[in-house]
Order: C-alpha cells, then structure tokens, then sequence
C-alpha cells in the first residue's frame, strides 16, 4: 500500500529521496481523510522550505489542511498539474500528484521520518 523507499511523516506527507532531491507528496491516507480535494497552493518555485513549517495547503470539500514539508531546502519544482487537476490528489497521491520537489538543504532529515511499516501502524494506531 505505501512504497518502501519514501520516507513518512505523523502529519502524513511523504518523501521520496534522490541524491539531495526531496520529491513530496500527501499520503493516500491523508487524501482518503480529506475527502474530494479541490484545490492546492502550493509555494513558488526559489522558495526556502523548512523541515516541519507549512509549505502549502491542500482544501477539499470537508476542510483545508497544511501540507508541512517533511526536510529543509530550496524549492525546485512544483506540480504545474495540481493547479488545474487537483482531484489528481485523490487519483494517484504516490503517484502523479507529487506536490514540491526540494534541494535538500540537511539530507539527514530524511533519517528521522517513518519507514513505510512504521507510517502503516502508526494510521492503524491513530
């Protein structure tokens, strides 16, 4: 259900690393939560990222949520996609609709996020 090479957090993002290049995205969980998603801000391409501060929000029919960047670093891409398809959220979370793409400023963050079997219980938990 949850890929083995991305990286969790308890406000249920995920990461996925490549060399210094964080891709980003919501959970399916957090998508099943939020219900039929309909729009997504997301920062400016340059923008600086700090691990835990909101870097965008996600609004659905039911309510708006922070979407929190799991690492530090520079924002290097967006996903053009998600402003005109946000239900794109809801489709493919793990998938096509990744949010952000960050430069990793600490690479070592990464190491204090939750492995998909932790992320796994941690849900079955909450």
């Amino acid at each position: 259900m949850y890929p083995d090479n991305f990286r969790y957090t308890k406000e249920h993002e995920w990461v996925r690393a490549e060399g210094d290049t964080a891709t980003i995205g919501i959970t399916d969980h957090a998508q099943k939560e939020l219900g039929d998603i309909v729009y997504v801000d997301l920062p400016k391409t340059g923008a600086m990222a700090e691990r835990g501060k909101p870097i965008g929000s996600v609004e659905s029919v039911k309510a708006v949520s922070d979407v929190y960047s799991p690492v530090s670093g520079e924002v290097l891409e967006v996903n053009e996609l998600l402003a005109t398809s946000p239900e794109k959220l809801n489709e493919d979370p793990h998938g096509a609709a990744w949010l952000v793409k960050i430069r990793m400023s600490k690479p070592v963050e990464i190491e204090q996020l939750m492995s998909a079997l932790d992320y796994e219980n941690y849900i079955r938990a909450e």
